[in-house]
């Protein structure tokens, strides 16, 4: 079975789905008039629409540093054009679920799965369950133990994805199973916070590099909430590739590929005009009831900087009023 991959740190995507070739440019030589372009004619949209992929308030790309995923894979992008003449697949009547499945066991002071399930629904607008926990031995997936340079024991990630994929629940859009188990993605590759499928609509994540102490960090006060945001940011971002989503190149937006933990950090974790416009395609929610309600799950976890963000989104999107 040929899986289409997203792989989130140090690997490049690659995809089944049909798109237009273009040149890459340079990172961060990205023009207004690119950006633009790339969010599509928003002309015959209602008012409301139209502000809503309004670039307004959205920082764009920043050129990468040494290192960073545009270093070191200079991708071409998805415009919105792009992404639709793909024909990813959307939710429907029978397939309505986002699902997570934990592997293995999770100590009491990892990421909330709660926590996550609330935002997760807030994101993409769908019923969101989390299936009871699956041991990680019975996963049929290659192992790999500490390296040469001291990292942990790790589980091959192509390999939980073929697992996956007939596990997937009848009503389920997307199945995202989450594991304390660090992540490989094949033999020459250190690791990978997550992966998943275009097509097959099946990821992985993993908390090991959320938690401070994964890196002889000491756990300063806040780690937790460190912790939850960094997956947070993983799963929204790992989500969105089952919706089709390309690593995003046009502005600082969850979807844009991250190449280490310091680069993620740095990612905020709402979506860039050209990606909300991908997901409303998809998800066909009312943008500005979105924002209203992300500005509640941001809330919720102390994340007061987003949550601010979707309040002045939301009143942005209605009103036109800054």
């Amino acid at each position: 079975m040929k899986l289409a991959l997203v792989l989130l740190a140090v690997v490049a995507c690659s995809s089944d789905g049909k798109r237009a070739e273009a040149p890459v440019k340079k990172p961060g030589t990205l023009t207004e008039a690119d950006r633009r372009a790339a969010i599509g004619d928003v002309s015959a949209l209602s008012p409301d629409l139209q502000r809503a992929f309004d670039p307004i308030d959205h920082e764009p790309m920043h050129p990468p540093g040494l290192n960073d995923w545009l270093d070191a894979h200079p991708e071409p992008g998805q415009t919105f054009a792009q992404h639709q003449a793909a024909k990813f697949p959307t939710p429907d009547d029978a397939r309505h679920v986002l699902y997570l499945l934990p592997l293995g066991a999770f100590p009491a002071d990892a990421p909330s799965l709660p926590a996550l399930t609330r935002l997760v629904h807030a994101y993409y607008g769908l019923d969101v369950r989390v299936l009871p926990a699956v041991p990680l031995e019975s996963v049929e997936a290659k192992r790999r133990g500490v390296d040469r340079y001291g990292d942990p024991a790790q589980i091959l990630t192509t390999d939980v994805l073929k697992w996956l994929v007939p596990r997937v629940p009848a009503d389920a859009y997307a199945l995202m199973a989450i594991t304390m188990m660090d992540l490989y993605p094949r033999d020459d590759w250190f690791f990978v916070f997550g992966q998943a499928s275009f097509r097959d609509r099946v990821g992985v994540q993993s908390f090991a590099r959320q938690d401070p102490a994964f890196f002889d960090e000491e756990r300063g006060p806040g780690w937790k909430q460190l912790a939850l945001r960094r997956a947070a940011w993983t799963i929204i971002h790992e989500l969105g590739h089952t919706f089709g989503l390309h690593h995003c190149v046009y502005f600082e937006c969850v979807f844009a590929g991250a190449n280490h933990q310091a680069e993620a950090d740095r990612r905020p974790l709402h979506a860039c005009p050209v990606c909300t416009r991908k997901l409303h395609a998809a998800l066909e929610l009312d943008p500005a009831t979105r924002e209203d309600a992300l500005a509640d799950a941001f809330g919720t976890l102390d994340l007061d900087d987003e949550a601010a963000w979707s309040k002045r989104r939301a009143t942005w999107i209605r009103s036109g009023a800054r």
